[in-house]
């Protein structure tokens, strides 16, 4: 499910308008319609008080989708090393997301991926592994992580992802 969704069910759920919301962000009614519309997000520390007022996770509240990358039935051992040549990360997952698309620029990258760290049970910080052009690429990366799993492989390293630099607020491809 979208922010946009999320943000309008959570809301109707809280029993809150529109404008109710919009009063205790400190913002106007349009701009929370415009954000249950998909038409724009709220600034992060808007975000961080719609999780806390709202008692859900950012990354629930964002729509974002934790993708195992091992089965259900998986022990430690199903753990892969990704290598992130692009960004210079190193991390050992068993489960991997995806952002949603961000809107930017020409030459803005519009996902990235990120690795669960943690215990099989309790996946408590994320790291950015690299950043992608298309959700075609990034879907791909996904399914080649999965089969190197699967495989037995003990790491992959990120074909897909595209290489980026910061351009005073943006993050732009090189």
């Amino acid at each position: 499910m979208s922010f946009g969704k999320n943000l309008q069910t959570l809301r109707k759920k809280n029993q809150l308008s529109q404008e109710g919301l919009a009063d205790m962000l400190g913002v106007s009614r349009q701009a929370v319609s415009k954000w249950e519309l998909g038409e724009g997000y709220p600034e992060v520390d808007k975000l961080l008080i719609l999780s806390k007022k709202l008692n859900v996770s950012l990354d629930s509240l964002l729509g974002e989708e934790n993708t195992p990358i091992a089965s259900e039935s998986s022990k430690t051992s199903d753990i892969i090393r990704i290598i992130s040549p692009n960004e210079g990360v190193i991390v050992s997952t068993s489960k991997i997301t995806r952002s949603q698309q961000f809107k930017g620029g020409r030459n803005s990258p519009r996902y990235a991926l990120y690795a669960w760290e943690g215990s099989n049970t309790t996946f408590s910080q994320n790291t950015f592994l690299a950043w992608y052009r298309n959700l075609d690429d990034i879907t791909k990366e996904i399914e080649e992580i999965t089969n190197a799993l699967s495989a037995g492989a003990a790491s992959y390293t990120l074909q897909y992802s595209v290489k980026c630099k910061q351009d005073l607020f943006r993050t732009i491809e090189e």
